[in-house]
This record gives structure tokens, C-alpha cells and sequence, in this order.
């Protein structure tokens, strides 16, 4: 295994080191060409001599401002503690000295290590508060400690014994095992309490992991003993009503539940995927609490929001949402459709499925195994006497005619495309087969959209202020203005990231007279780019340029988002 840059950039010890002057950019290069054989950063760190453990210890502490500790004057009886706190340790460089109301103290030598203090959580429930200790005392006391099983073991060490060697796939899944209930019960808690969007269980030749997508990056929360796969999957989809015996096709299912401490109702959406070493298997949060929101949430500017608002208050009329698979366009057009329903107006959705419960809405989920597809629901909808109709997506020539069509016989039509930007929404239609004709007549705003990660509030001012704008293709020139950018720092509250949620960046523009006879003298995709930046349409990055300056997100993630040169 080596360090990847990327890790390199991710880690929060050698950021510390960097800054503090005690490592040069030189090292770093060096430190992405060595092997460290799984080892961590901290154990490389000082087990090659570049760092001692005294100097890694108090340079941390003081960096982070975690308390520092010597662990060879620690009382090691740990008597007062409950044994399975003390055995949640275990594989991890971390020694628990103590809890305190819902928060557990943690010796560690590198408190950026998200993956352990996450480990931790998960296991034990509860927050964790890191005291920074030198290196090699915290080694020394972890082998004296020696705990006889970590909590994920002991959750699941009866389904190794019942297994055994020969794999958990001779063996008929027992769906009704209690430590696997449990296991997959808290895993979901978890998920929820974490606001993750999406749940990994993922199998491999040798190991065994799940990963929860938050703010849009995946994170590993555990490692269930690799034993214990076949009954996770059988456990989930018998909770989504799926084929259990069939482990050799995908399959697709839901699980509504009621969790947490406000006993939410919670929709999982269950895909199972045969993979080489076992069935992958990826649940969707859908959490329509979470996922109906105002418009002023979603993080339109001024000028963007009223554009769309005008739309919404015409009587016909096609909008167009489009943007990549995760860029928010579902949580968009039901947002716009909430804004819309009223008692009076008749509403009707098609989607492949439906994501979010909105009451008021009839929603419709295509099935093509019966021949319900996108074309045939949608004119069913259309002999029901519908004034809104959202399709979740124009895949096909069939959908797009019925779909504009629709909205040039008196009705207000919500969909969604994949495309990069607004103008080649017009050029994917085209490509289609619609005519021009239709689309300049039928589509009457197209907004592109993209999720970014908001700043925690341990954010700081960028150390190379506006200046650090110069080089990034976002602005042609330093402004004059007397502001500065922000850049992520990493605390407690954002597990150490410097980001905490996320918003949407946006370009939304509006099908014009004169775009509408654009459209149809057949202009090009950069006709169309350049007629809309005359008439005051802002770019994506112009979008994110705005939400840097308001403080809202950081450089990276507007150049992570819009891919500028």
C-alpha cells in the first residue's frame, strides 16, 4: 500500500506538521513514493525517523488545541469502565481513558484520524472528545491492553463460529439472527443520524466493509466480520421484501422504517448487486422531511430565484432541471412542485421510482417488465385531467414529444435531463429528433445545477486571501473589492472535514424571444452560450464565484464542481 496524494492531501497530521514548519514539500513528494505496508501515517511518520513521537505529540496538540497527555502516568486499571467501551478500541490506534455523560476521552496520536474516531462512534454511540499522546506510549499501552474482542466482533462473533471455515455461502442464510438484526438496525440509525445519503455494504475477497455517502463523499463507518455477508444481505432483503434465494441477478426493493428519536418515517430504497466475492448492496435514504425544502434553501441568487419563480407562475410551459446523477435535481423539482400544489391544481408525477412522499401529488412509478413505461404513463396522466406534470427524466424521443406537447396543449411540465450545462439541454433534445420548432415554443427555462459542500464554522480566511482566486480560471482578474475567501479547517462538529452540509450552485436561464429564434435558425451550442451571457445569465461558476465570496463554500469545491481549467 502506498500514500496517494490524495491521502497526502486528506490528512489533517501532515497538514498540521506542514504548516508548523516541521515538514517541507520535498518530504511530502517523498512520503507519496514510500511504501508503508497498511501502517498508518502517524506510525510511518515516526517509525522512519522523520518526526519523533515527543515532537509529533506536542506540535499536534498545540496545532489542534487538544489537551496533551503523558499515558505513562496514566492509572491503566481502567476499572470504572464498562468492558465493551474498552473493547471498542480494539484494531485501532486508540486507548479510551474515560467517559463522561454521552462523550468518551481517547488517547490518540493523531486526532485527524477521521476513520478511527468514526470506528469509534459507531461502536460505542457516543461522541468522541481526542487527547493527543505520543506515539509510542500509545503502542506500548495498546498491547498491554490487549482486549479480547472489539464491539463489531462481539455483535457478530456467533455468526463466524456458526459459518466457520468453509464460508458463510454453504450455509443458509438465518435472517432471524439476533446480532444480525441488531447489527443492521444500528447501522441504519446511524446512517440517519448522520444525515448520509446512502449505505454501502460491500463485500471483497478478504474483507467486509460499509460506507456511508455524506455531503456527497463516501466514509467508511465499519468492517463486519467478512463472515457474516450472506446474512447482512439476506437480513436486508427480507426488510425489503426481495428474493432471498436469488443471489445471482440485481434486485430492487423499499423498506419504510421509523427511526430515531423523533420516530421519523424513513424510505430506503434497496438495490442488490452479484458482485465477484458476494451481493453488493446500496440503500438510499429518503427522507422527505429532510428533502422538501423552500426555495431560498436550495441556494439560488436573487436574480435566479425570481427567474424561476416567473416560470413556475406561468400557466404552460416546459422546465427543464438537468445536471449529473447527485446533483440535487429530484430534492429541486419537488421543491417546485410543493410551491405548486394547492387544492386546485391537479398534480401528477412519473419517476423510475418516485423518491419522495409529497401528500396531494398522485405519483406514478413506471415498471417496463409490465410495460409501464415513461410514453404510456404519460398518456394515461393525460386523459386525467392534470394541470402539473413532472416526468422524472426524457430518456427517449416517445417521452420528449409526449412531454412538450403536453406543455404546449396548456399544461406545466417538470423534467429532468443529463447535461452538462443549460444550453445543452436545447442540443440534446436536438439530437433526439425533437424540432427545433417545438423545443423554442414548448421549453421555457432550463436550469443546470450542481451540490456543493457548504464551510463548517471553523472555517478561516484563505492564508493567500484573493490572491488565491488568480490562479484558478474563476475570475479573469483579482478584483478590486476588499474581500477575502474562505478555506475549510476541520473540527469536532464536521468530524474534522471543514465542511458541514451542502448547497446548490446553479445556471439558470430562461428561453428568451431571442433565444427562442436561435433555436430554430438552428445556432450552435456556443451561439447559444454567448447569446445567453449577453442577456445576464450567470454561469455555474459565476454561481460559485458568488457563494466563495458569501463565505458560503471554498475554492476547491466550486473547481471540484465545474471542472474549470
Amino acid at each position: 500500500m502506498t500514500i496517494s496524494s490524495a491521502v497526502v492531501k486528506s490528512s489533517g497530521l501532515l497538514r498540521a506538521l506542514t504548516a508548523k514548519g516541521i515538514l517541507d514539500n520535498l518530504q511530502i513528494e517523498q512520503l507519496t513514493s514510500e511504501e508503508i505496508q497498511g501502517r498508518s501515517v502517524a506510525d510511518w511518520i515516526v517509525n522512519n525517523g522523520i518526526v519523533s513521537a515527543e515532537l509529533l505529540a506536542s506540535s499536534v496538540a498545540q496545532h489542534f488545541g487538544y489537551p496533551l497527555l503523558d499515558l505513562s502516568q496514566f492509572d491503566d486499571s481502567r476499572s470504572g469502565l464498562e468492558a465493551e467501551l474498552i473493547q471498542a478500541e480494539k484494531g485501532l490506534e486508540a486507548f479510551v481513558l474515560g467517559r463522561r455523560q454521552g462523550t468518551l476521552s481517547v488517547a490518540m496520536a493523531d486526532p485527524t484520524d477521521l476513520s478511527t474516531i468514526q470506528q469509534l462512534k459507531f461502536r460505542t454511540q457516543l461522541q468522541v472528545e481526542p487527547v493527543v499522546v505520543e506515539y509510542d506510549k500509545l503502542l506500548h499501552r495498546l498491547e498491554k491492553s490487549d482486549p479480547a474482542h472489539g464491539m463489531e466482533e462481539g455483535l457478530l462473533t456467533d455468526v463466524e463460529s456458526e459459518t466457520g471455515a468453509g464460508g458463510a455461502e454453504e450455509q443458509s442464510p438465518d435472517v432471524d439472527d439476533a446480532p444480525i438484526v441488531r447489527f443492521v438496525q444500528r447501522v441504519l440509525s446511524e446512517a440517519l443520524k448522520k444525515g448520509a445519503s446512502d449505505i454501502h455494504f460491500e463485500p471483497y475477497e478478504k474483507s467486509y466493509r460499509v460506507r456511508f455517502r455524506i455531503d456527497g463523499l463516501l466514509q467508511e463507518t465499519s468492517q463486519p466480520p467478512l463472515a457474516a455477508k450472506a446474512k447482512i444481505a439476506a437480513r436486508i432483503k427480507i426488510m425489503s421484501r426481495l428474493n432471498t434465494t436469488e443471489t445471482r441477478t440485481p434486485q430492487d426493493g423499499r423498506i419504510r422504517l421509523t427511526l430515531g428519536a423523533d420516530e421519523r418515517k424513513i424510505d430506503f430504497r434497496v438495490s442488490t448487486l452479484p458482485t465477484l466475492f458476494g451481493e453488493k448492496i446500496v440503500m438510499r435514504l429518503l427522507d422527505s422531511s429532510k428533502s422538501l425544502l423552500k426555495l431560498e434553501q436550495l441556494g439560488f441568487e436573487a436574480e435566479q430565484r425570481a427567474a424561476v419563480e416567473k416560470a413556475l407562475a406561468k400557466p404552460h410551459g416546459m422546465i427543464l432541471v438537468t445536471g449529473p446523477t447527485g446533483s440535487g435535481k429530484t430534492v429541486s423539482l419537488y421543491t417546485f412542485l410543493q410551491m405548486l400544489n394547492h387544492e386546485s391544481i391537479n398534480i401528477s408525477t412519473v419517476e423510475d421510482p418516485a423518491e419522495i412522499n409529497l401528500p396531494g401529488i398522485n405519483q406514478v412509478n413506471i415498471n417496463e417488465r409490465i410495460g409501464l413505461t415513461f410514453a404510456k404513463a404519460l398518456r394515461a396522466l393525460l386523459r386525467q385531467d392534470p394541470d402539473v406534470i413532472m416526468v422524472g427524466e426524457i430518456r427517449d424521443l416517445e417521452t420528449a414529444d409526449i412531454s412538450i406537447k403536453a406543455s404546449q396543449t396548456g399544461h406545466k411540465v417538470l423534467s429532468t435531463l443529463h447535461t452538462n450545462d443549460a444550453v445543452s439541454s436545447i442540443i440534446r433534445l436536438k439530437n433526439m429528433g425533437v424540432e427545433t420548432f417545438n423545443i423554442a415554443s414548448s421549453v421555457s427555462l432550463i436550469i443546470a445545477q450542481r451540490l456543493v459542500r457548504k464551510l463548517c464554522s471553523c472555517k478561516a480566511p484563505h492564508p493567500q486571501g484573493i490572491q488565491a482566486l488568480a490562479r484558478t480560471g474563476l475570475i479573469n482578474q483579482v478584483p478590486q473589492e476588499d474581500w477575502t475567501p474562505f478555506c475549510a479547517v476541520g473540527c469536532e462538529a464536521c468530524n474534522g472535514t471543514g465542511y458541514a452540509g451542502r448547497t446548490g450552485i446553479y445556471e439558470v436561464m430562461p428561453v428568451s424571444e431571442a433565444m427562442q429564434e436561435l433555436i430554430i435558425s438552428g445556432g450552435s451550442a456556443l451561439d447559444m452560450e454567448r447569446l445567453a451571457r449577453q442577456e445576464g445569465v450567470a454561469s455555474m461558476s459565476e454561481s460559485g464565484l458568488a457563494k466563495i465570496r458569501l463565505g458560503t463554500t471554498s475554492i476547491e469545491e466550486i473547481l471540484s464542481a465545474t471542472k474549470t481549467d
